[in-house]
């Protein structure tokens, strides 16, 4: 028995994989307890703990990444553009960049303008409601409805 098991351990990946498909064609649970052997047991590289790990490291690197792209702005040391060797299109390169910032800055500006006038609308449109629907009088009672005549 204990041999069996030995053998078992030394089976490679496509093997497991191979035994896998064929227990699901002929009998799915038995195929379906294969597969939760493998991923429970390792065998397929599944390992939770491995995962959780790759993955926050992953996560630690495109966050380490945006934080240089969206502070350096893919700039090299001190903020500065890699040179490309030719100082007029450095210095064009960073005019652009100077006034696209600036217009950015100018557009963000406005949207907050806007944002606020639209904000500041909504609200006086709810003061004026909220005071005509105070000082309207209440409405009256309609007259009582005479009984029709007896025929």
């Amino acid at each position: 028995m204990n041999s069996i098991a030995a053998r078992l351990d030394e089976l490679p990946k496509g093997a497991w994989i191979a035994l896998m498909v064929v227990a699901f064609i002929v009998f799915w649970p038995i195929g379906l307890g294969i597969l939760a052997y493998l991923i429970w047991s390792g065998r397929m590289g599944c390992s939770w703990r491995q995962d959780r790990r790759e993955w926050r490291e992953r996560r630690e690197r495109m966050h380490e990444a945006a934080h240089r792209w969206w502070h350096g702005n893919g700039r090299g040391a001190h903020g500065a553009a890699p040179s490309s060797g030719n100082r007029a299109f450095d210095e064009y390169r960073e005019d652009t960049l100077r006034r696209l910032e600036d217009e950015q800055k100018e557009f963000r500006d406005f949207l907050d303008r806007l944002r606020h006038a639209k904000d500041k609308a909504e609200f006086d449109q709810f003061m004026d409601d909220r005071r005509r629907r105070r000082d309207a009088p209440p409405p009256a009672e309609p007259p009582p409805v005479p009984p029709e005549p007896a025929r």
